[in-house]
């Protein structure tokens, strides 16, 4: 099945279903002599791990990582590296009763279309399950990053994601240290406390709720990406609108840009500290497809968890009228653990575009 593999130079493949006996990713073309260890990619994949809130899923899953390959003695050897993490906490039994039938709003109907079989457990190989493995690429890809002698002149790079808004609440603040202090993930204290009760009383509905996450990434060089097919835009909106619930994109101000005229949009070049910068940032530290040294501002639009309890009219697999409540475990907003899953597969973008571009790294 194609789709399953994403990059070029850093190449990941991840496998695996919701319920199935694991999940996993095979990492190729990673240099020898990193060091990296499974203490570092758990860190990683805690912060997307099930069962943190009382507005995320209950499902318990350690998510505990194991290193099957490419890596001895703590360091990388340059071959595959293939990492595992276990199923523990499947409830497949929820699903039994509506093995049959289309849910609204999840790729039921579409897979079977394609296939012609599904895993119907979960939502198998299309659940949210599934980024559980991006994530511990990630930390391997942060890895590269952290060792290049790119990012070394750029001091450090780093990808913060936060939630701007959940339903009509709205953050007015980003303050980073906040993001892992609240249960929504937002850098705004009080705007957090307004999102979690939005979240509640939607799921007290048996309602979900969806939101927008903001995301900057910080001392990124100049010159990273390439024009026309590869610019850094399309391989970042790739990557991000492969998330499951991601239904949006922009970057910089985004669909903003169609009402401003051309001497608003434009940033103004201007020097600093002996170098090229910008006066402001309205295109979103990229320019021509090719980053511009600015911080990289990108939003995401995340639809409504599409799981929920509400009585719902819907078809089965042989066209007949069905009535569904869905049962089972799930987030009553995406937004949260989709955050870390979204500076993931920036993360990935990043190192595939530093070894495509021979970036030296230090081992």
């Amino acid at each position: 099945m194609a789709g399953n593999t994403f990059g070029d130079a850093f190449k990941v493949t991840t496998f695996g279903e919701s319920h199935g006996a694991a999940l996993g990713c095979v990492i190729d073309g990673v240099p020898a002599g990193l060091k990296i260890s499974a203490k570092e990619i758990q860190a990683d994949l805690d912060r997307r791990r099930p069962g943190q809130s009382k507005i995320t899923t209950a499902r318990k899953e350690k998510d505990k990582v194991e290193i099957l390959s490419g890596v001895f003695e703590g360091k990388t050897l340059g071959t595959p590296i293939a990492l595992l993490i276990r199923n523990e906490d499947q409830k497949s039994r929820d699903y039994s009763k509506i093995k049959n039938i289309f849910r609204p709003g999840h790729a039921d109907f579409t897979w079977e279309a394609k296939f012609g079989v599904r895993d119907f457990r979960g939502g198998g190989r299309s659940s949210g399950r599934e980024t559980v493995a991006r994530v511990a690429a990630a930390a391997i890809a942060k890895k590269i990053i952290q060792s290049s002698t790119l990012s070394k002149q750029a001091k450090k790079i780093e990808v913060i994601a936060h939630a701007e808004s959940i339903g009509a609440v709205e953050a007015e603040k980003f303050d980073p240290k906040q993001i892992e202090k609240n249960s929504v993930r937002c850098g705004d204290v009080a705007a957090a406390k307004e999102m979690e009760k939005v979240i509640l009383e939607a799921q007290g509905r048996g309602d979900s709720v969806g939101g927008v996450i903001g995301i900057v990434v910080r001392n990124l060089p100049a010159g990273l990406g390439n024009p026309v097919f590869d610019k850094s835009e399309a391989l970042f909106s790739h990557a991000l609108m492969s998330i499951g619930g991601v239904k949006g994109i922009e970057f910089g101000v985004g669909f903003a840009a169609a009402k401003l005229f051309g001497s608003e949009m434009n940033d103004e070049f201007v020097v600093k500290n002996n170098k090229v910068a910008k006066k402001t940032n309205r295109a979103g530290g990229i320019l021509g497809g090719i980053t511009d040294g600015d911080e990289v501002l990108i939003r995401l639009a995340v639809k409504p968890t599409a799981s929920i309890s509400s009585l719902q009219n819907t078809v089965d697999s042989r066209g007949r009228a069905q009535k569904i409540q869905i049962a089972g475990r799930h987030d009553p907003c995406l937004v949260p653990r989709v955050i870390p899953v979204a500076e993931a597969m920036v993360y990935l973008v990043l190192a595939d575009l530093m070894l495509t571009q021979n970036v030296k790294l230090k081992t």
